[in-house]
């Protein structure tokens, strides 16, 4: 009789120790990323080519605290793109909303700091549950160019100086003499630093938790299929209706901060561009995933504001023309880096991952 040996059991890897450290270890990730990022500004470490300074500089941190406000923007975006299935053209509005309502109860009207930011906020997200429930009132396209008229109402108003209040396209500075000493100056800049990474937590504490609430699986399946929302009773209009307040409500907060960091308002921000960045920011990132929109936020920005140093550098001027020019326009760079992105990662930056772990195990000799 020949006995012939079977070949020895593969454990899978979801069983392997590795894999079980790491998905025991997994969970503590975000809180050991915020730790990180909370005490980075104590860190004097210099990164030539990344930073123009040491990280604890106070244009680092400034450039570090836009990165994480827009970071929040494009998490609070892909609550309606990526969560609900909403494409709105709009949302730039309620981030303008933040940021002019602040700077105008401050510098014109004289208000403290928190009171100001307090009826901001509640006018922000007021304004988006008003304009919401027209806009709601049509879907698709049709939905998408509703609110961009709204937009482009806002930016209208903002550019004509409506009332003498925003300063039209010279932009309003915001008076810093009522506000907090600690929030002025830029031996304070690390305070602001710190209020936009609250404001990014909030953000994603918020959204992850409506994300894993019952309204969040009735969004996710308004995304999937309408119909069937409507079948099993719920009413879709409600539900879409509360994704868009909030939304709206979580921009306005980042324009209190954002302006505080940025020290004014400019008409720039009530462009419908800035609604397409956060759109190209959640689809660079990944949409509808847990920290795609976040890291695409914070990329963009970075890229945004690097590239812009970068075009006029030395190092570019000294290229053939063919070169230089193209290198030297900031959104030329970007949109070629996008579209590499989308056709190698079309599941955005946090597909890398899954590519990556697949491709290692591929690669893996047989046990």
């Amino acid at each position: 009789m020949t006995v012939i040996d079977a070949p020895p059991a593969q454990v899978p890897d979801e069983l392997s120790p590795q894999r079980g450290r790491w998905h025991r270890v997994r969970p503590f990730l975000p809180l050991v990323a915020l730790a990180v990022l909370a005490i980075l500004p104590y860190s004097t470490m210099s990164l030539p080519g990344i930073f123009e300074g040491p990280v604890n500089s106070p244009g680092t941190l400034q450039l570090l605290a836009i990165c994480l406000i827009f970071g929040g923007l494009a998490a609070g975006y892909d609550l309606l793109f990526g969560r609900t299935g909403m494409l709105s053209f709009g949302h730039a509005l309620y981030f303008a909303a933040g940021v002019y309502g602040t700077d105008i109860l401050v510098t014109r009207a004289g208000l403290p700091l928190w009171q100001a930011a307090l009826l901001t906020i509640t006018g922000g997200t007021i304004l988006a549950a008003l304009l919401g429930a027209v806009a709601l009132r049509t879907v698709g396209i049709a939905f998408a160019m509703v609110t961009l008229a709204f937009a482009q109402v806002g930016a209208i108003l903002v550019a004509r100086d409506f009332g003498g209040l925003t300063g039209g396209e010279e932009g309003l500075p915001l008076d810093v003499s009522g506000l907090p000493a600690g929030l002025v100056g830029v031996t304070n800049t690390v305070n602001l630093y710190w209020l936009a990474l609250a404001y990014l937590t909030l953000v994603v504490f918020v959204v992850h938790r409506v994300s894993g609430s019952p309204t969040g699986r009735v969004l996710a399946g308004l995304r999937d299929d309408e119909r069937r929302i409507g079948v099993l009773g719920l009413d879709p209009y409600r539900y879409k209706l509360v994704a868009f307040t909030l939304a709206g409500g979580l921009a306005s907060a980042g324009g209190v901060v954002y302006v505080l960091i940025v020290g004014g308002a400019s008409p720039h921000i009530t462009s419908s561009e800035l609604t397409l960045s956060l759109l190209v920011m959640v689809v660079l990132g990944g949409p509808g995933t847990r920290w795609g929109p976040v890291l695409g936020g914070v990329l963009y920005m970075y890229l945004d504001h690097r590239l812009t140093a970068f075009g006029t550098s030395d190092a570019v001027d000294n290229l053939p023309a063919f070169l230089s020019h193209p290198l030297s326009q900031p959104l030329f760079v970007l949109g070629t880096v996008f579209i590499l992105a989308v056709y190698f990662f079309p599941g955005g930056l946090t597909s890398l991952a899954p590519r990556l772990s697949h491709l290692t195990r591929s690669l893996r000799p047989p046990r």
